[in-house]
């Protein structure tokens, strides 16, 4: 005998060698066995029950979904009914039973052996003639039912047939019934033996997801066109492999979706190298050579920088996934390209300073913050770290060769923060932090007392800007005091605050005033009406998010929380006043009228109309 234990159980031929080794392996034979040594020398040097032994193990481990006629495919013969349960229904002892019996016939004498479908298979007629002799007989009507609507890539439908024919669709549909039973009587006898090997051998080579044109060419043959029905073979041959869907160019055992979803849960934990992303999805029987082809068809999943990686909707996750792939930090325009989607930088930038799970760590990169390391802060707060470590005061050209060192910052950025507000210098040269009384700014309304402004759940505060004609033009815009003076500012102070778009200067001379920032409501598509929120980051960014006015349908309570940035849905009116509340500064659990009390107190009389009238 010159086979080999993977030319009788197909699974061998797909399943990685690194899974199959620890449990196949064997002191007494040689290494990669089952594809190199015949089986009848297999089972004399170990044993015909200890090769069975390995055989069901290896299908209770790595092809416990399979049912076992894909597995060893002999066993349709020798068991029919067991043959259509999977492993793990049938349990391990049941199964060692079932191959134990299948190779020892197999092994018998050749004069002992009772047929098992093998030599069937090997019957001298080639199958095409098989196949074509089964539709020979057929009238014009049976035929052109039989290739038109059975056996077509493109089936024609029940009132096609019956107008082309002049008959019912009823008529049509019981011809193709009889159809159906006629193969199926044939499929059961004994000269259909050789066929019905050849589809087990199928199954078993195409696996749980192959491409479909792969089908054509599984074997020479399946291109041989069949006389009677003038189709390839391949398309009868198509209906014969069991529960495959068809589905955007593959076929798929066992449903789609289901295959797909499982595949998708092998990546929740984070991107895998694409190598061993191969061996996971061969353990759900994906061939190991389709399935890096698999992979990239699964919807919500993306082969990037050699790695395959979960990929959903929104940018944040996405960025996670860059940055975790990468394996250290990136700027918004390298996540940017790594995404390769229709995403603008301003949005990036907004998702990465608000969302915790990214870390700042220098002046333009951000990592994943389970990484950890020392956040950037901006110079300004930067220098003060300095100082306070160096235990109150520093000298100036120590903070610069730190700063320098550890961020992309220039010498002079750090030189002139150090000499501007906010620091003095001590006798002896150094520099410290400046006290309260000499120098900070003291609004008379706090941030939180301020018309228009807002706390997010990273601890930001945003002020709304309502657009209008004016800002659409060009025009600047005031600043509440509260606001400018959380954003470190004091009278005759100035702050330039970058973004993509370009700077935006902001100016305290009788009261604050923004400069324009038409480009960044260009860039968001504004018109009147919108809102955008804006703020400045520590590092001197222009941060903003755009919100695009309610529609006039919505309830009051969703308005209101429409002003503050809130857009989800909300379950009852109390929870809706508990976010109003926390967004303006109060402790959590406030009363309604003292969140009342406080926007009142603010100004913020938009948000009260919708608040205090009918609901």
């Amino acid at each position: 005998m010159n086979l080999s234990l993977s030319d009788i159980v197909p699974p061998l031929r797909w399943t990685s060698p690194g899974q199959i080794a620890p449990i196949a392996d064997d002191a007494r034979l040689p290494q990669v066995w089952w594809q190199a040594l015949p089986l009848d020398r297999a089972c004399e040097t170990v044993g015909t029950p200890q090769i069975a032994a390995r055989l069901a193990d290896l299908s209770m481990t790595c092809w416990g979904h399979l049912i076992l006629g894909d597995v060893l495919p002999l066993v349709r013969f020798t068991d029919p009914a067991e043959s259509a349960l999977t492993p793990e229904h049938l349990g391990r002892d049941v199964v060692h039973k079932l191959f134990t019996g299948v190779l020892e016939r197999l092994l018998e004498p050749p004069g002992e052996r009772a047929p098992i479908g093998l030599a069937s298979a090997r019957a001298d007629r080639p199958l095409p003639e098989l196949i074509n002799e089964v539709f020979a007989g057929l009238d014009d009507r049976q035929r052109s039912i039989a290739r038109d609507r059975l056996y077509a890539s493109q089936r024609a439908t029940l009132d096609e047939l019956a107008q082309r024919f002049s008959v019912t669709r009823e008529r049509i549909r019981q011809i193709e019934r009889d159809l159906r039973d006629d193969v199926d009587g044939w499929l059961a006898s004994a000269d259909a033996a050789p066929l019905v090997a050849h589809v087990s051998w199928l199954r078993g080579r195409l696996g749980s997801a192959v491409p479909a044109e792969e089908l054509a060419t599984a074997a020479p043959w399946h291109g041989t066109d069949l006389p009677s029905l003038q189709i390839p073979a391949w398309r009868f041959v198509r209906t014969l492999v069991g529960d495959y869907d068809l589905v955007d160019g593959w076929l798929v055992a066992g449903g789609a979706d289901e295959l797909r979803e499982k595949t998708r849960q092998l990546f929740t934990d984070g991107p895998r190298p694409v190598r061993e992303a191969v061996t996971l999805v061969a353990q759900l029987g994906v061939r190991e050579d389709v399935a890096e082809r698999w992979l990239v068809s699964v919807p919500n999943l993306r082969m990037l920088d050699g790695h395959v990686v979960a990929w959903p909707r929104s940018v944040n996750e996405k960025a996670e996934a860059v940055l975790a792939i990468a394996g250290g930090p990136l700027t918004p325009e390298e996540i940017q390209e790594r995404i390769g989607e229709d995403y603008s930088l301003v949005g990036i930038r907004n998702q990465l300073t608000a969302d915790e799970r990214f870390l700042r760590v220098d002046r333009n990169k951000y990592g994943l913050t389970r990484w950890g390391g020392e956040q950037y802060l901006g110079i300004r707060e930067m220098i003060g770290r300095e100082i306070e470590r160096a235990g109150g005061e520093a000298s100036v050209n120590t903070v610069v060769a730190n700063l320098t060192t550890r961020y992309d910052v220039s010498e002079s950025s750090v030189r002139a923060y150090a000499g501007g507000p906010g620091f003095e210098r001590t006798q002896r040269g150094f520099i410290r932090v400046a006290g309260h009384e000499q120098g900070d700014y003291q609004p008379r309304r706090d941030v939180s007392e301020t018309r228009r402004c807002f706390r997010s759940r990273d601890g930001r505060w945003w002020h709304r800007v309502d657009v209008n004609a004016e800002h659409l033009r060009g025009s600047g815009s005031p600043l509440p005091t509260g606001f400018a003076a959380h954003l470190g500012m004091a009278p005759g102070g100035q702050l330039t605050a970058s973004a993509p778009s370009g700077d935006v200067v902001i100016s305290w001379h009788n009261q604050p005033t923004m400069g324009s920032i038409r480009p960044v409501l260009l860039e968001y598509g504004a018109q009147e009406g919108d809102h955008i929120f804006l703020t400045v980051s520590d590092g001197g960014e222009l941060l903003t998010r755009f919100l695009q006015a309610a529609l006039p349908s919505l309830p009051p309570l969703n308005r209101a929380l429409h002003l503050i940035g809130y857009t989800a849905p909300v379950a009852s009116e109390a929870e809706g006043i508990r976010l109003i509340g926390a967004r303006i500064g109060l402790p959590d659990g406030s009363a309604r009228d003292d969140v009342l009390g406080r926007l009142r107190d603010r100004g913020d009389r938009e948000i009260l109309a919708f608040l205090e009238g009918p609901s």
